[in-house]
């Protein structure tokens, strides 16, 4: 038996419980996303995204749509799950997966506006 809201429990409460539906009819209405970053440990433009985007991107609304899965592409094969993904010769190389195939990508770092507005573009197509 669900709990509903009381008097007790405010309006808050209300809107708490209205958020988590939205939030869950989004996901549901999503394939699984995730952003995938391509990088090597002695790159220099994946350090400076770590440092200028790495700690904003899980708060943000792309953020919390495609959790950011890291992948050092130097330690061998890519994972079997992103076998399809091809010519990555350029790192930090960003790729939207959505349900095991590729949505788009984001090729290099060139600073924190270029890549919220090339991450704004590759989520709305």
């Amino acid at each position: 038996m669900p709990i509903l809201p009381t008097r007790k429990h405010g309006r808050r409460t209300l809107a708490a419980v209205a958020a988590l539906l939205v939030a869950g009819a989004r996901a549901a209405a999503e394939p699984a996303l995730s952003l995938v970053m391509l990088e090597r440990r002695d790159c220099p433009a994946c350090r400076l995204w770590h440092i200028e985007i790495g700690p904003i991107w899980p708060r943000s609304d792309l953020g919390r749509r495609a959790p950011l899965r890291r992948v050092e592409i130097t330690a061998g094969p890519l994972p079997d799950d992103l076998a399809f993904l091809e010519g990555v010769t350029v790192t930090p190389t960003f790729v939207l997966v959505a349900s095991g195939a590729e949505r788009g990508r984001i090729v290099g770092y060139q600073g924190e506006m270029f890549f919220w507005q090339e991450a704004e573009a590759l989520f709305r197509r």
